[in-house]
């Protein structure tokens, strides 16, 4: 890592950029950037994650990486087919900030399927630090910098320099995904909505895609709104990954994601195994679908920034209970609910109990209210 003033000056601009209000691709971006200033990298994979289940939502590369998606398969297959040990999600549950693969696992590298299919024998990197961007509410995303062979590998204050950044991206992240209100979505070349109705997208046990839905390419475009950005099909694919592990994991449940589209619009996606009546397994359903307003209030109320008596305010006012009411159910006095309303308004940007509603229930509805909604529930204009 370079020297200490550096590296404080490079903490403090992250921390500046991450209460900015930027928008995720801005933030990001000049995040990323100024790491490198501190700790140099070759290439940079940037990542925003559901934090209810860990799945990716996004991701953007940086660097010798930039606009390489032709190994995202195999990405996919290896950080969500539950081998690999320093995957994100495995970091997550270990409670990890940050790691050096050769620092934090040196008996794990040569076991490593990322490290040893992908990372070293096809892209020629010597080295990986991952830093998760988490809080008290979970994981919101991650990064991983990738190093040159030839380069040094990523030493402990790296590593520990990296960790120190895990919440600024948190914060960064967080805000990034209410930046953008939604707007109307445009009707699709062909005349017809990507808000009309589910897309659909069946994968084989080869990884190849078989069956698409009309629509379904228009719901994937919605998903790379920058240069940075990784093939839409990147995400699908870690979902058919993960729908395969969970055929193996007692008690886990079907993957699921919530993704903010660029129109700022939240999709829901999720993912089924398929079997055939041959018994042959490994065919994967993928579902895109808008979400409903109850799909997203955890995730927005949480991208706010609330501490946890403001979280349990909001829900309640979500739920229409008045102030006297929610102050006899949190044992405190009105006075204090009104001073946590205030916060509350504050950190959403709104003025009262029903815009704040509105915000959180009706952001990506509003533009639309008044059009024919369709036999699924969705918009149809």
């Amino acid at each position: 890592m370079g020297n200490r003033l550096t590296a404080e000056r490079v903490r403090g601009d992250v921390d500046v950029l991450s209460r900015a209000g930027l928008d995720l691709d801005e933030f990001l971006g000049e995040a990323s950037a100024a790491v490198r200033r501190a700790v140099p990298w070759e290439a940079a994979c940037v990542a925003t994650h559901d934090p209810a289940s860990l799945l990716l939502t996004s991701g953007r590369k940086y660097g010798a990486l930039a606009e390489t998606d032709s190994q995202d398969v195999l990405f996919a297959n290896i950080e969500y087919g539950g081998q690999e040990r320093s995957s994100f999600r495995h970091l997550a549950i270990a409670d990890r900030s940050a790691i050096g693969m050769h620092e934090s696992m040196p008996d794990y590298v040569d076991e490593s399927l990322r490290m040893n299919q992908l990372i070293k024998p096809i892209f020629g990197f010597g080295d990986e630090a991952r830093v998760l961007f988490k809080d008290t509410l979970g994981m919101w995303g991650g990064m991983a910098l990738f190093r040159d062979h030839n380069d040094p590998k990523f030493a402990a204050d790296d590593v520990e320099f990296l960790g120190s950044l895990s919440g600024s991206f948190a914060r960064g992240v967080r805000a990034g995904v209410l930046a953008r209100l939604a707007e109307p979505e445009q009707l699709a070349p062909t005349g017809r909505s990507a808000s009309c109705g589910p897309a659909v997208i069946i994968v084989d046990a080869t990884d190849e895609v078989t069956q698409i839905s009309l629509g379904a390419e228009e719901r994937l475009a919605e998903f790379r709104s920058a240069p940075h950005l990784i093939d839409p099909m990147g995400i699908v694919f870690t979902l058919v990954a993960a729908a395969r592990h969970s055929l193996s994991t007692p008690g886990a449940g079907l993957p699921r994601g919530r993704v903010r589209a660029a129109s700022g619009h939240w999709l829901l996606l999720h993912a089924a195994p398929l079997a055939s009546r041959n018994g042959v397994t490994g065919d994967v359903v993928i579902t895109i679908e808008e979400a409903r307003p109850p799909e997203i209030v955890e995730l927005v109320v949480a991208a706010f920034d609330l501490t946890a008596r403001e979280r349990d305010v909001t829900r309640l006012v979500l739920q229409g209970v008045d102030t006297k009411e929610i102050a006899t159910t949190l044992h405190v006095s009105a006075y204090t609910v009104q001073d946590h309303l205030k916060s509350i308004f504050d950190k959403a940007g709104v003025r009262s109990r029903r815009d704040l509603i509105s915000r959180v229930y009706f952001d990506q509805y509003a533009p639309r209210l008044g059009s024919v909604v369709g036999p699924t529930g969705g918009y149809l204009e």
